[in-house]
């Protein structure tokens, strides 16, 4: 199917968090209680709409153990948006958050855009990590943020078409270089001629 751009993507964070659940939820529609242990890297897409454009997401969802970090460090190249996810539940989860978006940053583009999960609304009486804690932290490291349950699909479709819509951003305003092979972009046959953009020196 003919697209305008394609982004890759990573999911990122600790184990048992929901990443593959928010994964399946959002290419397939469908959530699993029974999701086994991410052993490596899985591998989903799906076309969304932004900006009128069809968009192609390419998401790679990562293993949370440390078993694997060596594995799934080299997805980190070359991704255009990451959704850094934890369990709304688990407050060890949350607390590892700084760890990971070091990690993603030190691997990564330096101009990826990064979604804070907060996964597992669902589980609201057993919330440990409230919702202003999760903002805080998205608002000190520059980062979008939403909390999802990946079971009853709220606010997952958002998660996923707000990333895109934060590096069409990005595109529109001239911050990335489509030509760079480790952007995370790839131009297909519907985006058109984008156009240049220079920086005026001096008068307008």
């Amino acid at each position: 199917m003919a697209f305008a751009y394609l982004f890759k993507y990573i999911i990122i964070g600790d184990t048992g968090v929901g990443k593959s659940c928010l994964l399946l939820q959002f290419t397939d529609k469908r959530f699993r209680n029974d999701h086994d242990l991410t052993i490596g890297v899985e591998f989903g897409a799906r076309m969304v709409s932004v900006g009128g454009k069809d968009i192609k997401l390419q998401i790679w969802d990562t293993a949370g153990q440390e078993s694997f970090r060596s594995i799934t460090r080299s997805y980190y190249r070359g991704a255009a948006g990451a959704l850094l996810v934890y369990d709304i539940t688990r407050k060890d989860s949350f607390l590892h958050l700084a760890k990971w978006l070091d990690e993603a940053r030190q691997n990564g583009n330096p101009g990826m855009v990064v979604m804070l999960v907060g996964n597992k609304t669902d589980l609201e009486g057993k919330r440990m990590v409230s919702t202003e804690e999760g903002q805080r932290f998205a608002q000190e490291h520059g980062l979008l943020f939403l909390e999802t349950s990946a079971k009853s699909a709220v606010n997952v479709e958002e998660a996923f078409v707000k990333t895109a819509e934060g590096i069409h951003r990005k595109i529109d305003a001239g911050e990335c270089d489509l030509s760079a092979e480790l952007s995370g972009i790839k131009v297909g046959s519907q985006a058109g001629t984008p156009q240049r953009r220079v920086k005026n020196s001096g008068c307008c």
